[in-house]
């Protein structure tokens, strides 16, 4: 179902997590549950890998996060903020380490003025504080793309974040 390289990037993301005991969520939007999906492709990562949430509509992006309507309607659903928004109310919802947000117009249509398709925002988030955001212009290269670039760009952001995370110790010391 998924290329080899989005399965070496997961395998990555997972082989890393596990090594420090850390857990994901992912609270995408124009990816519809693509970051979730393709790290469940491998066995084992319910290790890793503890819920996602499918937040396409700027409704289900408020109540299952919390993005509040003002960051939508001053920025819109596709922005920095809401992404922010995304990744620390996916972590206030999920008792994980680290949560990862995609939010932008993967096209053909849905380009507004100053929002071209294929813009998308992400921002990875953890529960230490740390969090990198990012944005992408991956232009028209077709909807299918842009949603394979964003699970790319998201996978790596997580790998990132994770990488700077403390490993957790083993249940049972302190």
């Amino acid at each position: 179902m998924f290329d080899e390289e989005i399965i070496n990037a997961v395998v990555t993301l997972l082989d890393l997590c596990k090594a420090k005991k850390l857990t994901v969520t992912t609270a995408e939007s124009c990816t519809g549950g693509l970051v979730a999906a393709a790290i469940s492709e491998i066995s084992g990562s319910s290790v890793v890998l503890d819920r996602g949430f499918v937040t396409y509509s700027n409704e289900a992006k408020q109540e299952m996060l919390g993005v509040t309507p003002a960051t939508i309607d001053v920025y819109g659903a596709v922005s920095k903020e809401c992404a922010e928004e995304m990744a620390k109310g996916a972590l206030a919802h999920a008792q994980v380490d680290l949560a990862v947000s995609i939010t932008g117009i993967a096209g053909p249509t849905g380009a507004v003025p100053g929002k071209p398709i294929g813009l998308v925002y992400f921002c990875a988030a953890a529960r230490s504080g740390r969090t990198i955001a990012h944005d992408r212009k991956f232009g028209d290269i077709g909807r299918s793309q842009v949603r394979r670039a964003s699970v790319l760009q998201a996978l790596a952001m997580l790998t990132e974040l994770a990488d700077k995370e403390e490993p957790h110790p083993p249940a049972g010391t302190s």
